[in-house]
């Protein structure tokens, strides 16, 4: 199972970077809080001290076409908040 999936990057969530050390990743949904850190751990290098998780649940999306109109949901996705010791950073861009 491949827990960590991609990081989200939003402004969001880089102000949560810039002023609490927090990180936020799209993870596996069948995850938990202890193995989304020992991946993260594994991953970056970093000491993990704490972890919010939640599921974001799938916008409804609609449009319409020349067959008429097309509605539907973007899929649902959980996310974990992960707190990294003072001093640490994670480097999105270096393992890329």
């Amino acid at each position: 199972m491949d827990i960590i999936k991609k990081p989200i990057l939003t402004e969001k969530a880089s102000q949560l970077t810039e002023k609490f050390n927090r990180y936020a990743f799209k993870v596996d949904h069948r995850a938990n809080k202890i193995q989304i850190k020992t991946a993260v751990e594994a991953m970056f290098g970093v000491t993990v001290t704490a972890i919010n998780t939640s599921v974001v649940a799938g916008k409804a999306k609609s449009r319409y076409t020349k067959a008429g109109f097309v509605s539907g949901r973007s899929p649902k996705y959980k996310k974990a908040v992960v707190t990294v010791k003072d001093g640490e950073t994670i480097d999105f861009y270096s393992t890329i």
